[in-house]
């Protein structure tokens, strides 16, 4: 089903630059990425409404396991 969208003259060019460079058509790269796109907001969708239905239910992580949980992913610099 053809679809018309405004993009801005540099995105337009670097999918043209990458059809070219990879001998692909610019509508294949477009429907690619905006499936990409897509798949990804719905993910984190998905994962924001899961986070709320926890809240809801009164699921929370105390203050002792997140104080663990950033010390354990801090970078040496940060400590």
């Amino acid at each position: 089903m053809p679809v018309t969208l405004q993009i801005n003259p540099e995105l337009k060019a670097q999918l043209s630059a990458l059809a070219k460079q990879t001998h692909r058509d610019e509508t294949e790269l477009a429907n690619q990425a905006i499936g990409n796109f897509i798949a990804w907001e719905n993910g984190m969708l998905d994962k924001i409404k899961e986070g709320l239905a926890q809240a809801d239910r009164g699921e929370f992580v105390d203050d002792a396991e997140m104080a663990a949980f950033f010390e354990q992913h801090s970078s040496p610099s940060m400590k």
